[in-house]
């Protein structure tokens, strides 16, 4: 511990004994040092901030939810500090003055890029700052400058997500309308294919998929058919089984007319139904008629006395009924099957016209329902662009409006002059101390006995004279005045920085 205290003991008398080249070298080096800090310019930084709300119902029922919003935003964030935006910040600021070549605007673009920042602090929130330091400009006018970029780049970011979105939303939806007017002249020419097909083999409409839809519809239909004429043949033989074993008469006493009377009934029952309009071809007017020939072979055969039988009547009238329901099913099983041996001979005998006649179908079906998509598509961008520009979601509030720095974000001129200072002060004394080092000189005995290892009897004291001790004491004074002096410029460096500050407005 000793040995430490006395190197430390010895280093400072060696700096001490050379104090005026420890003096000198630190004046030298603080006046090159605040020279430099002097000549670097001063840096304004200014900021604004902004409120973004992203909810609106209206928007949200058409699919512009909060999420499509940020996504706007962001793009238009990320944008903002893009080649031409910054072109029009210069343009439209004191920028410009310097600027007469594209290569010098190139290079302001450049450098502005560096001094521009948009931060998203949070999801909804934004700062944007500028920097403006140069050192042709006064202090004043630079941050003037810096608060005209910022309040630029504020209108920028305010046109870009209002009117840039409209702009964007009438591109696309020319391009839609570009793209509807050619698939409707395609559809349009492969219509007339169709038709023109069409009416050359109009059996041959939908192509061989759909002659064999059209096979198979049938082929189930007479399947159909088949069920309904077997359990309609089979009702009529029950009900001519009924009809066998009922008597057409029956015996009342005491009831006059017979056959007969019944006979006139009928005839007049036909006749009002023909009177009504009914045709010879009509149910009821056949099983009426029906009835009426029974009941003349009655007459005709005798059996006119009696009542006739109302049972046995309305067995007839159904049986009549079923016959012609059992008849209309065999003229449409024979439809049927004339129908399908033209579709199956339509089918077997022109392989080729049933390819081209689905190819055209095909085609047909594809541009239409491209058509449709696109139409579709170009009402609902319509849409959105009407809810977007008329009840835009997007509303802007400006929490901080760009501010006008009062001091310079850079640089720190207190700090760089006190560590100049610093620096000075180490680098005389530093220097002072090596000095010493290479001289052949020793500060204490303890260090001439221990690099000579020698023992030291003893040590002379420097006496001095009184004539010695004032020019000691003079040099002492101008020694204190020198130091005094470089810290009172160091405080005058330090006030006139405040100053100048304070004096920009």
């Amino acid at each position: 511990m000793n040995a430490i205290f006395d190197e430390l003991r010895a280093a400072l008398y060696s700096v001490w004994h050379r104090r005026w080249l420890a003096l000198a070298v630190t004046w030298a080096v603080c006046l090159v040092g605040w020279l430099g800090i002097a000549f670097i310019p001063n840096t304004y930084e200014s900021s604004t901030r902004i409120f973004v709300q992203l909810d609106d119902v209206l928007a949200q029922q058409i699919g512009i939810g909060p999420t499509a919003r940020q996504k706007d935003i962001e793009r238009v964030r990320e944008t903002l500090s893009g080649a031409e935006n910054l072109e029009k910040v210069i343009r439209s600021t004191r920028l410009d003055e310097t600027v007469t070549s594209p290569g010098q605007m190139e290079q302001a673009i450049a450098d502005l890029a560096k001094k521009i920042k948009v931060v998203s602090k949070q999801d909804n929130l934004f700062e944007i700052t500028a920097q403006s330091g140069r050192s042709d400009l006064s202090d004043a006018e630079n941050a003037q400058l810096a608060q005209d970029i910022v309040q630029k780049m504020l209108d920028i970011f305010k046109e870009e997500n209002l009117a840039g979105k409209e702009g964007d939303m009438q591109q696309t939806l020319r391009f839609l309308d570009q793209q509807l007017e050619q698939r409707q002249t395609e559809l349009e020419s492969a219509e007339q294919r169709r038709l023109a097909f069409e009416a050359q083999h109009p059996e041959m409409i939908g192509g061989s998929a759909a002659i064999a839809q059209k096979l198979e519809s049938t082929r189930s239909e007479v399947r159909g058919v088949d069920s309904d004429l077997a359990a309609g043949q089979s009702a009529l033989a029950a009900i001519e089984g009924q009809i066998s074993s009922t008597p057409p008469t029956m015996i009342v006493p005491g009831v006059s007319g017979g056959a007969r009377g019944a006979l006139a009934q009928a005839e007049a029952d036909l006749a009002a139904m023909r009177a009504r309009g009914l045709t010879d071809s009509h149910p009821d007017v056949i099983s009426q008629t029906q009835q009426v020939a029974s009941l003349r072979k009655q007459v005709a055969a005798g059996n006119g006395g009696g009542t006739p039988n109302p049972a046995y009547s309305s067995l007839v009238s159904i049986r009549a009924e079923r016959q012609a329901n059992v008849q209309a099913l065999q003229a449409r099983k024979a439809a049927l099957a004339s129908e399908l041996a033209a579709l199956t001979a339509n089918q077997s005998a022109e392989p080729g016209v049933a390819a081209e006649a689905q190819r055209i179908s095909r085609d047909y079906d594809v541009l239409r329902d491209q058509y449709d998509k696109l139409l579709k598509d170009r009402e609902e961008l319509r849409l959105r662009g009407q809810v977007e520009n008329e009840n835009s979601s997007i509303k802007f509030d400006v929490i901080d409006p760009p501010s006008t720095p009062r001091i310079p974000s850079a640089p720190n001129r207190p700090l760089l002059l006190f560590g100049v200072l610093i620096v000075g002060l180490g680098a005389g004394a530093g220097t002072a101390f090596a000095v010493n080092q290479l001289k052949s000189t020793f500060a204490t005995a303890s260090k001439l006995e221990m690099d000579m290892d020698l023992p030291v009897l003893g040590t002379i004291s420097h006496v001095l004279t009184d004539a010695a001790r004032a020019i000691e004491r003079k040099r002492m004074k101008r020694f204190i005045g020198g130091s005094a002096a470089l810290g009172g410029l160091f405080v005058v460096l330090l006030a006139v920085e405040f100053i100048q500050r304070g004096t920009v407005a």
